[in-house]
């Protein structure tokens, strides 16, 4: 047996969007089961995200720490965004959300891991690049607003990073992912071994 996710459609017999969102929307489809019998599934529509695992020279991890209204928590986590434009390349939206949340550039860019964050009632996906040899980036800040007008950064050991997942401290599924994804790369083929920042996400198919 091959442990593998295979894409598949089940049949929708009808189809309705009770609400339109700024950027996302719920969309309830009325599926045809294997026995026959039809069930009706709710679920939320979104766009897409990417998100930065930065590490720089010391081994440390940039995070950002940020008011999430939905879970009532400021969490720590990785610079992240929508993929706003449709067919966006998300090697580009990466660096424009590290650019805009942390003013930094980086040299080294590979896909780190793709997940689905909530696949039972959400249809997101999110690419996490790992992005290495940091710089400031040029020019002026970024002008943020609203909630990310009260962010705070730190630069985190990678080390300590994973206690704090462990311990239950940290929560943001991308900054879980991301550093147990790193050391996992790291105890096994290696961070040069991971794929390229353009490989092919079919989750969310894009132009180079």
């Amino acid at each position: 047996m091959t442990i593998k996710d295979t894409a598949e459609a089940w049949e929708i017999r009808a189809t309705e969007t009770p609400f339109t969102g700024n950027k996302t929307s719920v969309r309830t489809d009325d599926v045809v089961m294997p026995d026959g019998s039809v069930v009706r599934r709710d679920y939320q529509v979104h766009p897409g995200s990417v998100a930065v695992l930065a590490l720089d020279a010391d081994d440390r991890v940039l995070l950002i720490k940020q008011y999430r209204h939905p879970v009532r928590h400021k969490l720590w986590e990785i610079p992240a965004g929508l993929l706003d434009v449709p067919g966006e390349n998300p090697l580009h939206a990466a660096q424009r959300e590290l650019y805009e949340e942390a003013h930094v550039k980086a040299e080294d860019w590979r896909v780190l891991t793709d997940v689905y964050t909530t696949p039972g009632g959400c249809d997101e996906s999110v690419r996490i690049f790992l992005a290495r040899g940091l710089s400031e980036a040029e020019g002026e800040r970024f002008e943020v607003e609203d909630e990310e007008s009260d962010m705070e950064h730190a630069r985190v050991p990678v080390d300590e990073l994973v206690r704090g997942v462990l311990a239950g401290e940290l929560h943001n599924n991308c900054l879980v992912v991301g550093v147990l994804s790193l050391v996992a790369a790291r105890g096994g083929d290696g961070l040069d071994a991971l794929r390229p920042a353009e490989a092919p996400w079919p989750a969310r198919p894009f132009e180079s």
